[in-house]
């Protein structure tokens, strides 16, 4: 390189400082020496411009300082090579005033590929890089899209001129993988060849990336409404309404075109830049930060694929948080489907600005707005949008994953099948938050107290909340789910049919159904444990909800490191603090209480965060579900033989799974209890003699971990021996399953009275709902013709099964109500003398064990 700069240099070097005392860049994607063996640092670099831009070079030249990167306007020297400078552009201009770009072979370019056909040896990485001033994608048929697309096709020193003015301080920049120049010669064809396969490798790579960043081009609204409207589907669906409601074909055009405008959204740049502002001021005052992990495979996919985003939802800024995000990462936002609740005055002309359609609770009863809201979604799919719904179908108030309700995957799967020429990708994403906003709504509502109708206001309640601290949100994104390989597995030769908008395949409810598990699996396979997880699994499980200082953080440290013995998957993410940070963080928050005397701290909680904290325990529900369900087995019994281990996890898994959406197979099932027992082994909660384990003394530490984790699936076992006695009680035969959910509920509802149990979804109706669903599924039970349960002796095995596993205080009340209260016995009930010696067996049973379980309690509380 030579040491004398030359003029030009000196005057670019003068232009970079002074373009960058305005602009402000951010990078996206990976530098190229941080792509691994992608890049050899021995071989030179050259980068390749899309479009001949002045502006563009001084950008990358500042990155690459920066990063320190060979610099692009610096001399490339090749084997036989001495350039001027180290890269080249795509493309050149052509036209005086609205210039346009030609596609041509660089100079450079030609002179590379010879020197690299000449010398076998040698070798050129090119890394394609792209500048987005901005990132307003283009409006079909707009007259100032000539003027103003400075992004794309075309150019102009003016345009450009304004894109630093007005998007400046928004610049992004992405580096991406070389291409080796070696591996295209060597595939043996000539010059001329060799160069167009060079430049269309290079074509393809910047249009896709221009609509992983940007989308595709939109319509203006009006436009796309007309369109919806004066298409073939709706042209039938207005006929059918005319015919069925007798009213004139204006009226039923008016009506379709009213419910096109009232779900369609409406794009604009200008109110997404709004919002970017507005979210970085909010999430840095009510969040300490916002955590991303696993967004680069979704980068790559964007780029190729059609994207679905599939996130969990726990607030009403959870659409608000994924947006940022994406926008942040440089990604297209989606457009999201809200529910019209959300239509308020100025908050819901917002949200439609921000890529947000509105959609009705329900479609029954107007087949006009179905048919509408179904083409509207198979624009947005058929185009290339990004598009994004949440599939539990509302907020989930317990911290758990809801299990997904199938409306909008099945307008989805229909919507492939009538075109599928660009492959989908689901995106399922994890949200967590270290305090939620709207946490104590949520345990009103599941006490009792009715949902309240969203209103502005809330804006002014939630700004309100600002004063206090929220600790960190988290953002993972799960493993991506690729719709093709999906229904190939799930329905061989789908592809070889014809599909229309109105033909359903009799399979297509199943394949639904199988990919709402699928996808409710995969996020929570990227759940982000948080500091407040671990500390509420850990009080919540303790006798009075506090503990002293020193044992709470030795058993937070345990469970964390448990945890972390049988990685639940590649897609989990953990904290990297030990426990005492843990509970510090967890107080900053004031979600414990600290108590002093001369002995030394308590921490506890008080009634209000005891509730509170099931909230945060249920979101890491799922990881403890195993491990915990063992350590059940060990909190009233001294040894278990590994193959009566197997026996209760067989018999019990399908349903914890059912409920809380465990990611492996019953089939898996023994490898992965296997492993656990390995780990509580070598974490000393257990220990072994042979294909025997048994539980540690009672008076150690490991003793007191064991019952701590083992408490974490009392409750789901709770519920379960609820509804299987509930059905013994009222015998084969003489109950519905919504009469059993109710009692149920009922019954949890007195319980968690008897006990103190501050944990409103242990009565959540739903949970109830889902297990008695799931006991039909397996056949335990059956609907007679009169649509009442009917059950055998399996029912009868479940509740001894259910039974051994609970405190005997709460074996006692359920039997209270079960036996003193119950009906006369059918006569042809098959469950009603069992359940008479099996009622007076497990009383026995239960006083026995009675002295047992109140001495352990007594050692785990102290």
């Amino acid at each position: 390189m030579d040491n004398t700069p030359s003029i030009s240099r000196y005057l670019f070097n003068l232009l970079r400082r002074l373009m960058f005392l305005w602009v402000r860049t951010t990078v996206q994607g990976q530098m190229p020496l941080q792509f691994g063996d992608a890049v050899d640092p021995k071989k030179p670099i050259i980068y390749v411009l899309r479009s001949r831009s002045q502006s563009d070079l001084l950008v990358l030249e500042q990155e690459c300082i920066k990063a320190g990167l060979p610099r692009p306007y610096e001399t490339f020297k090749g084997t036989d090579l001495n350039e001027q400078h180290s890269y080249f552009f795509l493309t050149k201009p052509e036209g005086l005033i609205l210039q346009r770009e030609r596609m041509y072979n660089s100079p450079r370019l030609i002179r590379m590929v010879q020197s690299v056909t000449k010398n076998p040896n040698t070798d050129v990485q090119v890394v394609p890089v792209q500048v987005f001033w901005g990132r307003a994608p283009q409006k079909e048929e707009s007259a100032l899209k000539l003027l103003f697309a400075w992004n794309y096709n075309v150019g102009s020193r003016f345009k450009k001129f304004l894109a630093i003015l007005f998007h400046g301080r928004q610049t992004m920049i992405h580096f991406n993988a070389p291409m080796s120049l070696r591996e295209i010669v060597d595939e043996g064809q000539d010059e001329a060849r060799t160069l167009r396969k060079i430049n269309r490798i290079l074509r393809v790579h910047f249009r896709q990336l221009h609509t992983s960043v940007n989308g595709p081009d939109l319509s203006h609204r009006r436009t796309l409404v007309n369109s919806l409207v004066q298409s073939e589907v709706i042209q039938r669906a207005i006929e059918t309404e005319v015919k069925e409601k007798g009213i004139s074909e204006e009226q039923a055009t008016l009506k379709a075109r009213m419910y096109a405008n009232e779900i369609a959204s409406d794009y604009s740049y200008s109110a997404v830049r709004f919002m970017e502002m507005l979210l970085t001021w909010f999430w840095n005052k009510i969040y300490s930060g916002v955590k991303v992990n696993h967004v680069e495979p979704v980068r790559e996919l964007a780029k190729s694929h059609e994207i679905v985003y599939l996130p969990c939802h726990r607030s009403h800024i959870d659409y608000l948080l994924l947006s940022y995000v994406l926008h942040h990462h440089g990604l297209q936002i989606p457009h999201i489907a809200a529910g019209i609740n959300l239509n308020m005055p100025v908050v819901g002309s917002l949200l439609r600005r921000g890529g947000a359609f509105f959609i009705r609770r329900t479609f029954k009863g107007n087949q006009l707005y179905s048919n509408v809201f179904h083409e509207y979604l198979h624009t947005l799919f058929t185009r290339g949008f990004p598009t994004e719904f949440f599939a539990e179908g509302g907020r989930s108030r317990t911290g758990r994953t809801l299990k997904l309700k199938t409306g909008m995957l099945s307008i989805m799967l229909r919507s492939y099948l009538r075109s599928n020429q660009k492959p989908l990708a689901l995106i399922p994403v994890y949200i967590g938050y270290e305090k939620v906003l709207e946490a104590g709504t949520y345990m009103s509502e599941l006490r009792g107290k009715k949902k309240k109708k969203e209103s502005p206001l809330d804006i002014v309640r939630t700004l309100g909340a600002l004063k206090d601290s929220f600790g960190e949100a988290f953002v993972n994104f799960g493993e991506p789910l690729l719709l093709n390989d999906f229904m190939d597995q799930e329905q061989p030769g789908w592809r070889e049919q014809e599909y229309d908008q109105d033909y359903r395949p009799k399979w297509l409810k199943q394949a639904t159904n199988s990919l709402g598990e699928e996808i409710a699996c995969r996020i929570n396979n990227a759940a982000a444990i948080n500091s407040v997880n671990i500390v509420s699994a850990v009080l919540l499980s303790t006798p009075r909800q506090a503990l002293g200082e020193e044992e709470l953080v030795q058993l937070i440290n345990g469970i964390n490191t448990l945890i972390a013995k049988v990685p639940y998957s590649d897609n989990i993410t953990h904290p990297d603090l030990d426990g005492r940070a843990m509970l510090q963080q967890v107080e900053q928050l004031k979600m414990v209480e600290r108590k002093s005397d001369s002995l030394g701290d308590l921490i506890c909680l008080n009634e209000r965060n005891a509730v509170l904290m099931t909230y945060y325990r249920n979101n890491i529900l799922h990881l403890l579900a195993i491990p915990a369900f063992i350590c059940r087995l060990f909190a009233h019994s001294h040894k278990y033989t590994r193959s009566e281990i197997m026996s209760y996890c067989n018999n019990f898994y399908p349903y914890l799974k059912a409920e809380l959406f465990i990611r492996w197979s019953v089939e898996e099932l023994e490898g992965v209890v296997n492993q656990w027992l390995v780990a509580l082994e070598e974490a000393g909660l257990l220990n072994r003699d042979g294909d025997t384990f048994i539980r540690p003394d009672s008076s150690s530490t490991e003793f007191i971990t064991l019952m701590v984790l083992s408490r974490a699936m009392q409750q789901p076992l709770e519920r379960f021996f609820v509804v299987v006695s509930l059905l013994l009680r009222n015998g084969s035969g003489n109950i519905d399953p919504e009469e059993l959910e109710k009692q149920s509920k009922d019954m949890a509802q007195r319980l968690s009275i008897l006990h103190g149990l501050n944990a409103p979804e242990f009565f959540d109706k739903t949970l109830f709902r889902h297990f008695i669903g799931e006991l039909q599924a397996r056949e335990l039970v059956e609907i007679d013709e009169h649509g009442k349960l009917t059950f055998g002796d399996q029912i009868v095995l479940m509740a001894n099964d259910s039974r051994r596993l609970l405190p005997s205080e709460m074996r006692h009340s359920i039997r209270q109500v079960t036996t003193n209260q119950a009906p006369e016995p059918v006569a042809n009930s098959s469950a009603s003398k069992p359940e008479k010696s099996e009622n007076e067996t497990a009383q026995k049973q239960d006083q026995s064990e009675s002295a047992t379980e109140k001495k352990s309690e007594v050692e785990v509380e102290h």
